[in-house]
């Protein structure tokens, strides 16, 4: 019996054995709710592959749709979805859940006909979730596998001809002439039947999968061509991945971690196969695997980070007409973002609202953001959240806000200072983990409220004017906008003042006026207009204001369909709160993730030591005038492996092309692209090499970026990988590429040599 055989009896057993996988695979009746009055009923069932999920309408003769169990990342029970909340009336919670998708694509609110039903496909789901998560990188290639026949053979009878062949083949991305084809086809066929079936389909991939340019570096080291001894890949792990300190040890690991077969391991020896999943795990990944862990010094002040920031958090698509939901709190929450914003309004029944003022987007209930607030502000991280209010509402409706927000979270909402004592600067994230944070107006200062000083009658000025301020920086004359931004002088809640503790937001006037007069916890907010005029005439003042206080950027009241600004502009001045529509994907959202994915994506991360340091001056605009010294960067860009495609147009592949792009300081900020390959989306090979100088590497982030090269249009965007520079592992490296989302598409990589060097 051959692996793949067993590994399929294996799961069948496995169905058998479990009662909910088992009655998933028979099938089950929900109703899929998309409104209080869009409720149809729906046919789901399990594939026998315990990865994709089938459904279809109970009407005869409509199409089926399916998703994959991979795509999900949870199974939510009851009404924990606004759609559900609002059927809540008619069906009980426990027929209720919800199917939450990765990326930005809508959740599934499904409802069956009993709560037992609704239990197994619960538990099976998070069962299959689970086994998907568990997987080893072997068995992932063998589903991956699994997934291709199954797409290419069309008529189901568990053999593939050579038509179905060069049906797949076009779908894989590959453009291979019928002769070739055919070869490798007929040496495959091992029966002689004129069909492939189950192993010899992966004899067939693994020929078309080859990786001669592995293979090439492999031979280089290997004495015989067929294995590394423990010498020579020690060897390999010196003289390219540069490794010095435990080599012995790390060879030996990697051996025992890596190689597939049980004599070579015995042997203390790494066959291809082993060098292969080495290089593709991700301890050959160019991420440095120890700082994907949480690696920073968490106890300096909170001013001392890059904190991960959400702008209009409760808006799902564009500022004007697009829908307010609490799903966007989850989801930036879940992305590790510890700064969301709420724009609150007077709303009915003396209940707060949420969303863009004066606009025709949706509104959602103040209290609800603070449940959802309460339930999902650690589950990424358990470092501080701080929760930016834009405060349009009436003294009586602040009250009821200061209410929801002491009663709903309770302890974790911070109303104090730490220890009872007046401090004397910023605590540290560490200090603040399990903490949600308020930043908006307060009456009087810190000192005052801890000397019992502000009383009943004092009131403070609500509006943070920064919306009149958007609009009048931008010199935007429209008249039908700016009628709607009029500021309006409204009192101050002694209540909702109280909740303010060290984030009191503050008009800024000049950084004179700050290093004089600005306490620790004032915070102020930039457009990024603003942002980028401090810069350009006093970068290094505003460098110095960041390393005292939190300053917040936010975009322009003008970017109306929801785009974001460039944040490492922002980024480069030491400004904190950087503040992006995480709805929008983009190279700006990537850049984003690309500096907080590191740390142990617990949303802060360290500012480099000259930005913390108020007695140096580093000017973003001229940083060589602060004695720092250059590195050189070389990208060879090798190959690629399974690009998707991103035409769906039959027969169509992918010319692909490699741009290479150093966001930082305007004197790093560069791109460089290798050429196009014809007609090749599954393994091209460049061999191209990329040079780059890099004058701030603590503050460069490196993008690789794929596309589909067409000399008449826009490029096609086919996926991205963007990481900071001093995460960057040397040596041969895989880039394992994500979508425009920013999630994995397996097997999807890249395949480079990366040598950075001091200049002299």
């Amino acid at each position: 019996m051959t692996e793949r055989q067993m590994a399929s009896t294996e799961r069948s057993l496995r169905i058998q054995a479990d009662d909910d996988l088992k009655s998933m695979f028979v099938g089950t009746v929900m109703r899929k709710i998309k409104s209080r009055t869009w409720k149809k009923q729906r046919y789901f069932r399990l594939q026998e592959d315990c990865m994709t999920i089938w459904y279809k309408s109970k009407k005869a003769g409509n199409t089926h749709s399916t998703f994959s169990v991979g795509d999900v990342e949870a199974v939510r029970e009851g009404h924990q979805s606004e759609v559900l909340l609002s059927i809540a009336d008619e069906f009980p919670p426990d027929r209720c859940f919800t199917l939450v998708f990765r990326g930005r694509r809508g959740n599934l609110d499904l409802v069956a006909e009993s709560a037992g039903e609704a239990q197994s496909w619960i538990k099976g789901i998070r069962k299959l979730i689970d086994n998907l998560e568990n997987m080893g990188q072997r068995e992932k290639l063998d589903q991956w596998i699994c997934d291709w026949f199954k797409k290419a053979d069309k008529n189901r009878d568990g053999q593939m001809n050579f038509k179905e062949v060069q049906d797949l083949l076009k779908m894989m991305n590959v453009d291979m002439n019928e002769h070739h084809a055919l070869r490798l086809f007929t040496t495959a066929d091992k029966s002689q039947s004129g069909t492939l079936e189950d192993d010899e389909f992966v004899l067939f991939y693994k020929m078309l999968t080859q990786r001669e340019d592995v293979l090439r570096v492999f031979q280089e080291y290997s004495g015989d061509g067929q294995k590394l001894t423990l010498q020579d890949l020690k060897d390999f792990l010196r003289e390219e991945q540069l490794r010095e300190d435990g080599v012995q040890q790390y060879a030996l690991k990697l051996t025992e971690r890596y190689e597939p077969s049980d004599t070579a391991r015995m042997l203390q020896v790494m066959t291809f196969d082993g060098f292969l999943m080495y290089l593709t795990s991700p301890e050959g990944s160019i991420f440095n695997p120890t700082m994907v862990e949480l690696y920073q010094d968490m106890t300096q002040p909170l001013c001392h980070y890059f904190i991960s920031s959400s702008h209009n958090t409760y808006l799902l698509e564009d500022q004007i007409r697009g829908h307010s939901s609490v799903e966007g709190y989850i989801r930036a929450l879940k992305r590790g973002c510890r700064c969301v914003e709420v724009d609150c309004w007077d709303g009915p029944n003396e209940e707060p609202i949420v969303y863009h003022g004066h606009t025709f987007t949706s509104k959602i209930f103040f209290k609800d953001v603070v449940t959802v607030l309460g339930n999902y502000a650690f589950k990424a991280s358990q470092y501080p959240v701080i929760l930016s209010i834009e405060n349009h509402c009436s003294v009586e409706q602040q009250k009821v806000m200061a209410q929801h927000l002491t009663q709903i979270l309770g302890d974790k909402l911070l109303k104090t200072p730490l220890h009872g004592k007046f401090p004397i600067g910023l605590p540290s994230p560490e200090d603040l983990k399990g903490k949600i944070l308020l930043k908006g107006k307060k009456i009087g200062g810190l000192e005052d409220s801890m000397n019992g000083v502000v009383d009943d009658s004092l009131m403070g000025e609500v509006s943070d004017e920064e919306e009149t301020a958007e609009f009048n920086d931008d010199h935007h004359r429209n008249d039908s906008i700016r009628h709607r931004v009029k500021k309006s002088k409204q009192s101050l809640s002694k209540e909702l003042s109280d909740c303010v503790v060290y984030c009191k937001s503050v008009h800024f006037s000049s950084f004179k006026h700050s290093q004089i007069h600005s306490k620790f916890y004032e915070i102020s907010s930039f457009t990024e207009s603003k942002a980028r005029k401090h810069i350009r005439e006093a970068g290094a003042e505003f460098v110095l204001h960041n390393a005292r206080q939190l300053s917040r950027v936010y975009p322009s009241g003008l970017r109306t369909d929801s785009s974001n600004f460039n944040p490492q502009d922002m980024w480069n001045a030491g400004c904190q709160i950087v503040a992006l529509n995480f709805q929008t994907a983009g190279v700006e959202m990537d850049l984003n993730d690309g500096l907080f994915c590191q740390n142990g994506h617990c949303g802060y991360v360290l500012k480099p030591a000259f930005m913390r340091n108020i007695d140096e001056r580093f000017d973003p605009e001229n940083p060589q005038n602060g004695g720092y010294k250059p590195l050189s960067l070389s990208i060879q860009v090798i190959s690629g492996q399974q690009l998707p495609k991103v035409n769906i147009k039959e027969g169509s592949i992918i010319d692909p092309l490699v741009r290479v792009e150093i966001h930082g300081v305007p004197l790093d900020q560069a791109k460089q692209e290798t050429r196009y390959i014809d007609n090749n989306g599954f393994n091209p090979v460049w061999y191209d090499t990329l040079q780059f100088t890099i004058h701030v590497p603590e503050l460069a982030l490196v993008r690789f970026v794929v596309e589909d090269y067409d000399k008449t249009s826009k490029n096609d965007f086919v996926g991205q990988f963007t990481l900071p520079f001093t995460c960057i592992q040397p040596g041969y490296r895989h880039i394992h590429l994500l979508s425009k989302d920013g999630t994995s598409i397996p097997p999807s990589s890249l395949f480079v040599h990366v040598r950075i060097t001091k200049l002299t």
